[in-house]
């Protein structure tokens, strides 16, 4: 399984400060992995069904989307499954690519007040959709100066509409700083490694050369959670790839994701998902079908 939360380094085309592009094919399973990345993200799918995992939010879409994510907020790759003439138009920015002028236009304060709810996740509805989502389809025609003012006009008319709704209300952003994201993925990669064993505070502290006090200050404050917190939640997350891709039993899932007690897995899936695990199969059946 590729469940890889990382920090992922965003590169647009020489001379331009704007990624805007078309991906007409289903997303290859190695594109899809657990990252975040300053930049902020929007998603527009006119014809397809996939599934949304941004923070701590996990659904399925079954005709379209137009998702906005915030800056550091850690999100999966979408495995899409595309329908006749489906295409997917992704639009990446660093929040402040207009520089210095960032903060001092008044005329910017609708999209920079956009642009910090959008560190929830935030999801467009039908209304305000059927209206931008044509607009940014047409995005990576354009270059320069104009993608700029296109990309401007988008922002400010979804900063406008109410017709949306926030897909982390208590927030899961990683307010991390440039230093930070080293030392972060190290932790990442390590629990992608070994997350079905036992991880110690000391192992992990270890492996970022911090003592443990130190260790647990730092990552509350970068995550808002305690290290086991996140723990638990990774594995609740491949628990649900598990449960999605795979016919094997949740008891047997419950043991494969690294919990050791079947009705600690029930609580810790409960408390993450906001459902049972045998509920959440029977729902995505219903889904499939």
């Amino acid at each position: 399984m590729n469940t890889k939360p990382t920090f992922k380094k965003i590169t647009p085309n020489f001379g331009s400060s704007i990624i805007a592009i078309h991906k007409t094919k289903k997303r290859k399973r190695s594109e899809a992995f657990w990252h975040f990345h300053p930049e902020v993200e929007m998603v527009y799918v006119n014809k397809g069904k996939g599934r949304r995992h941004i923070g701590n939010h996990l659904s399925y879409f079954n005709n379209s989307q137009l998702i906005l994510i915030g800056s550091n907020l850690p999100h999966n790759g979408f495995v899409d499954r595309l329908t006749s003439k489906g295409k997917e138009t992704l639009v990446q920015f660093h929040p402040r690519f207009l520089g210095d002028i960032h903060n001092s236009l008044p005329e910017l304060k609708n999209i920079l007040q956009l642009l910090e709810r959008a560190k929830n996740g935030i999801l467009f509805k039908a209304e305000i959709k059927k209206i931008v989502g044509p607009k940014i389809e047409k995005l990576p025609k354009y270059e320069g100066i104009k993608r700029i003012t296109k990309l401007l006009e988008i922002l400010e008319q979804l900063a406008l509409s109410e017709d949306y709704t926030l897909l982390n209300e208590n927030g899961y952003v990683f307010e991390t700083q440039p230093q930070d994201t080293d030392k972060i993925d190290k932790v990442f990669k390590y629990v992608n490694k070994n997350y079905q064993n036992h991880i110690a505070l000391d192992q992990i502290a270890d492996h970022v050369s911090m003592t443990v006090p130190a260790f647990c200050r730092y990552f509350k404050k970068i995550t808002n959670k305690t290290f086991t917190q996140f723990v638990n939640e990774y594995r609740v997350f491949y628990a649900t790839k598990l449960l999605t891709e795979s016919k094997s039993s949740i008891t047997d899932i419950c043991f494969e994701c690294g919990f050791n007690n079947f009705s600690h897995f029930n609580k810790v899936f409960n408390d993450v998902i906001g459902k049972s695990a045998s509920k959440y199969r029977g729902e995505l059946k219903a889904i499939v079908k």
